[in-house]
């Protein structure tokens, strides 16, 4: 059975790419109902999937992207439509798996796959409800710190010692989450005493360590300063939105208000999710540039 599975996996070397992004596909559905219910404090396992009519979604009503599409966004028990989110995560989630898979090991690559949903989930729950839930900050900080143990590849540490290895990854990983959540937690202080307001939630603070814990200090590094200038231009973008399409246009994860509740132009008063943005240089961090900002950083310190 193995040998027949190898000599397969040798003739047709697209079959496990293909298999990582069907898994990924199926795996950005659950994500779905995790986006939905973990804010709600909802179990994800039970009930299973069903309308917002309460009648149970029939599994060949649910297949990935697909469905979605057969049904033209609507529920085929009531008409209801629903958003092309649930697609788009579906499909997102595929392409993150299989750009771990082409990238990494398979050890690596499978722990990414758990990295990267977790950051699919906080981004949507963070543009959803201006939070990251504890268990996509502390839970996953925690894990990844374990996860390096296991995995010491993860922070490019190979011996012959399996445990040299692991100590020496469980360290970058501790690194990492600990400058990475001091870094937010420096710039959120003194963004408050400039502007005299909360700048930056403590939950942002929490996941670029959680971050860090899977990319080292460097990740994290790159995430804050990523994600500000994702940011920045996220809020451009939004800012000549609203000034084009009236002030009534604004996006709902940029939000401002005056003081009697009326909604104002977006700018520096802006309620700014910044989760999303530190989620997406996290992932471009972890998948695509992690060589180019080692050798840089590694050259850097030797000028030093």
């Amino acid at each position: 059975m193995f040998s027949t599975t190898v000599k397969i996996v040798a003739a047709y070397p697209g079959v496990l790419p293909t298999a990582a992004a069907l898994l990924g596909a199926m795996v950005g559905s659950f994500l779905n109902v995790v986006i939905y219910r973990v804010p709600a404090e909802k179990s994800v396992v039970a009930p299973g999937s069903h309308c917002s009519c309460g009648k149970p979604i029939a599994w060949y009503n649910n297949i990935p992207v697909v469905s979605w599409f057969i049904l033209r966004g609507r529920a085929r028990c009531c008409g209801a439509p629903f958003s092309f989110r649930y697609p788009f995560v579906e499909l997102l989630t595929a392409g993150l798996f299989l750009a771990c898979w082409l990238h990494f090991t398979p050890a690596v690559a499978i722990v990414g796959w758990g990295f990267l949903s977790c950051l699919v989930c906080a981004t949507f729950i963070d543009l959803d409800h201006m939070i990251i839930p504890d268990t996509f900050t502390l839970g996953l900080g925690t894990g990844g710190v374990i996860l390096s143990i296991f995995v010491p590849a993860l922070h490019g540490q190979h011996s012959d010692f399996f445990l040299l290895a692991s100590i020496r990854a469980a360290t970058l990983s501790i690194q990492g989450l600990l400058i990475g959540s001091g870094l937010v937690l420096w710039i959120a202080l003194l963004a408050e005493i400039i502007f005299k307001k909360e700048a930056m939630g403590f939950g942002d603070v929490k996941f670029v360590g959680a971050i860090g814990a899977f990319t080292g200090w460097q990740g994290a590094v790159i995430a804050v300063f990523g994600g500000a200038v994702i940011g920045t231009i996220w809020v451009a973008i939004a800012w000549l939105w609203q000034k084009t399409a009236g002030s009534s246009a604004a996006p709902a994860a940029l939000k401002a208000e005056t003081a009697e509740g009326e909604p104002t132009v977006i700018g520096l008063g802006a309620q700014v999710p910044f989760g999303p943005m530190l989620a997406i240089a996290g992932a471009i961090y972890f998948l695509f540039l992690r060589d180019f900002f080692t050798a840089w950083f590694n050259q850097f310190k030797e000028l030093l």
